[in-house]
């Protein structure tokens, strides 16, 4: 994907198997910039996911309202 052509619903989120659209290289900051998540879970999520989480999981392990890496068969927001 490059910067100057964002894709639409094209990238499949590791935790949930739901699509969407990572922002990382688009020209306004994605909007999982703007989500919070505290030093363990992060380094939880980079031990293991290689990519990006879509934001339904972004925000539902924000809120805690998931419980830490519970099974994969929930689905994305």
């Amino acid at each position: 994907m490059s910067a100057s052509t964002p894709s639409s619903a094209t990238d499949r989120c590791p935790r949930c198997g739901g699509s969407f659209h990572c922002g990382m290289n688009d020209a306004a900051p994605c909007p999982c910039t703007g989500i919070v998540l505290d030093a363990a879970t992060l380094a939880q999520l980079r031990q293991r996911y290689s990519g990006c989480l879509c934001l339904a999981c972004l925000h539902s392990l924000a809120a805690g309202q998931v419980p830490e890496f519970s099974s994969l068969s929930h689905g994305c927001g």
